[in-house]
């Protein structure tokens, strides 16, 4: 939105933050971000406004649900019209209303400026997210491990691999229940074998092992409440006793003005996982890809991300006997995951054969990978010039 406004040269009030989904957070904008420094941030670049202006307020309005992954074009041609006969334009979405590549440097410039340097949270919340780091740290490098076994993933995606009877049909009738979710019927073996769903804890901790992370690695649980609690957590913390999160490094105290919030929790999370020695999701969902791209952004720091579809055959494999846990499985993984470790590399384009929204859909998403957009590339050493004589 802050580029989108940049190309209609139009001034942006301050977003309201989605209060309606799953856990009903009802964080403003300002709870979660350092709303002065984001407006200061971007001066130079698009003028920003904490709220409506009184005189507008009645002023003619045009709600629109602008065109997914559109360019410059689009906003030109068909959004800055507009203004002829309206003073106020209100984005209904704003997520993914902006195409991923093919844009002008300056533009694709600003959305960085937006998204690392003028996004920063809101005081408090960096204050208790230095701590968290600190007191990670002084277990030694960690790993931070984004562990998406949450109720609402879950239910969402249809995955129900390893859990009762009883959690199965709790998680279809969640579904069934949350009317923006289309897709309500759903096979959890289909989506499991097509690298789908979020590795479940054990099948975590039976990755890090294969990696070659000793038993005595520090790892940060970046997550929720974990659906089913300690019970599905049993593996893991046998297999990495220091397992640590927000709640165990915090007191009750520290934590009693973030713990209603979702999105609060969630940045404090946000922290802990930038600034780890390793960062691991168990799925690519937009809080995985938004730390994968800052972590990019700050030098490429090491993340793992797991070939899920690949591990879920060897997995499957072990559970049937055909392959022990030990060097041969754990070499396997290993040559899986080489280059799935964060190293440089241009962003993804669309998968080839994709037509369409599915074309852009495919792309891999801007803040997932700014690269090269608004990353340093060293260029050709400048020639030497002959110095002048005294």
């Amino acid at each position: 939105m802050v580029a989108v406004a940049r190309v209609l040269n139009a001034t942006l009030i301050i977003p309201e933050l989605d209060k309606k989904s799953f856990w009903h957070d009802k964080s403003n904008f300002s709870d979660v971000f350092d709303e002065e420094h984001f407006i200061n941030s971007l001066a130079n670049d698009v003028k920003v406004e904490k709220e409506l202006p009184k005189e507008l307020v009645k002023a003619p309005k045009s709600v629109r649900y602008f065109k997914s992954w559109s360019g410059v074009d689009y906003y030109q041609d068909e959004i800055s019209p507009l203004w002829d006969h309206r003073q106020v334009i209100r984005a209904a979405k704003s997520d993914s209303r902006l195409a991923n590549n093919h844009l002008p440097p300056d533009i694709q410039k600003l959305r960085c400026r937006a998204f690392f340097q003028a996004l920063r949270f809101a005081p408090p919340i960096e204050a208790l997210g230095k701590l968290l780091v600190e007191r990670m740290r002084s277990f030694g490098k960690y790993i931070a491990l984004h562990l998406r076994y949450e109720k609402d993933m879950l239910a969402f995606s249809g995955c129900t691999y390893g859990l009762s009877r009883t959690e199965s049909e709790e998680l279809a009738m969640i579904r069934e229940n949350t009317t923006y979710w289309k897709v309500k019927d759903i096979d959890p073996l289909e989506q499991r074998s097509h690298g789908y769903c979020p590795l479940t804890p054990k099948e975590v901790g039976m990755f890090l092992s294969g990696l070659g992370y000793p038993s005595s690695t520090p790892i940060y649980i970046a997550a929720g409440e974990i659906y089913g609690g300690e019970s599905h957590m049993v593996d893991l913390q046998s297999r990495f006793p220091i397992l640590m999160n927000k709640e165990k490094l915090a007191s009750a105290e520290e934590l009693r003005s973030f713990s209603q919030y979702a999105a609060q929790m969630a940045a404090l999370d946000y922290i802990v996982s930038v600034e780890s020695d390793v960062f691991i999701p168990s799925y690519s969902g937009n809080m995985a890809r938004a730390v994968a791209g800052h972590r990019r952004f700050l030098g490429h720091r090491k993340t793992i991300s797991p070939d899920r579809k690949a591990l879920v055959r060897l997995f499957d494999k072990v559970a049937s006997r055909l392959l022990e846990e030990g060097e041969r499985l754990s070499q396997k993984i290993i040559d899986i995951h080489q280059k799935r470790q964060g190293s440089p590399r241009k962003r993804k384009g669309p998968v080839s054969g994709t037509k369409g929204k599915d074309r852009f859909r495919s792309e891999e998403a801007f803040y997932e990978n700014p690269f090269p957009d608004c990353l340093c590339q060293p260029g050709p050493p400048a020639p030497l010039s002959a110095s002048k004589s005294h």
